[in-house]
């Protein structure tokens, strides 16, 4: 399956501007033969905490129909994150968007302390299923902590898809625990980082991909771009955003 990892600067709260964004780099990714993209953690409004709740969209919002249309007329699967609402209160999600299917969304189960003032977590994983591939979805602080890589694991996931938005220290964090799930439990692991300022700190890029042995394969810079990784073949290529 490829796989490809989407690095972008989102716009503070503008949706639209952020909705094309998406486009042309799923656009660019399914012209490279991806299968499924990943975008950082609220790609769709960036990561503004104090904002998640006027910003924030039922997942089935009428909105958000044209990832759909994307994913259908490119038979790409896209997972795109954004503040949704629940009668509990606000959540930190990722829009699961697959060809010619109902979309689904995953809520993140484990909140940061600094999250917890403006949003509630999620109740349950769920996973994405392609032939025989098996993709566990991970939000941010989340992805760093062992037992959620180890309840993907344990529900058969085979490739664990980290969406954050991580400063050059969180970068480095990761790049230390992301080699030990791959091993431990024998997942591809791809990260897709946010590049650019957020909510009182500044993503550092740095997107990658490690094979199930734990053995980093390929990253990005600092600046928006895509990551591909083939994981039958584990050839991996960095290509430069669509934008440019």
């Amino acid at each position: 399956m490829k796989l490809c990892a989407a690095q972008l600067a989102s716009v503070s709260g503008d949706l639209r501007q952020n909705l094309d964004k998406h486009r042309r780099f799923v656009e660019q990714a399914t012209r490279l033969g991806a299968e499924l993209i990943l975008f950082p953690e609220l790609s769709l409004t960036r990561y503004e905490t104090a904002r998640a709740r006027e910003l924030a969209l039922p997942w089935d919002s009428p909105v958000l129909d044209e990832l759909q249309h994307l994913s259908d007329a490119h038979r790409i699967i896209i997972g795109a994150g954004l503040p949704t609402s629940a009668p509990e209160g606000t959540r930190i999600s990722m829009l699961i968007v697959q060809p010619n299917t109902p979309r689904a969304i995953y809520s993140k189960q484990q909140l940061h302390g600094d999250e917890l003032p403006y949003f509630v977590p999620g109740d349950r994983q769920v996973l994405i299923r392609a032939d025989d591939t098996v993709l566990a979805p991970a939000i941010c602080y989340e992805s760093l902590q062992p037992d959620h890589a180890e309840q993907a694991a344990r529900l058969g996931a085979n490739i664990y898809l980290a969406s954050v938005a991580k400063s050059a220290n969180g970068v480095r964090n990761g790049y230390r625990h992301y080699p030990e799930v791959a091993r431990r439990h024998g997942m591809t692991v791809l990260l897709a980082n946010s590049v650019g300022p957020v909510d009182g700190f500044v993503t550092a890029g740095q997107s990658a991909v490690w094979n199930s042995r734990g053995e980093r394969l390929g990253q990005l810079g600092d600046e928006e771009g895509l990551l591909l990784f083939d994981t039958l073949s584990e050839a991996v290529s960095a290509h430069p955003s669509p934008l440019r």
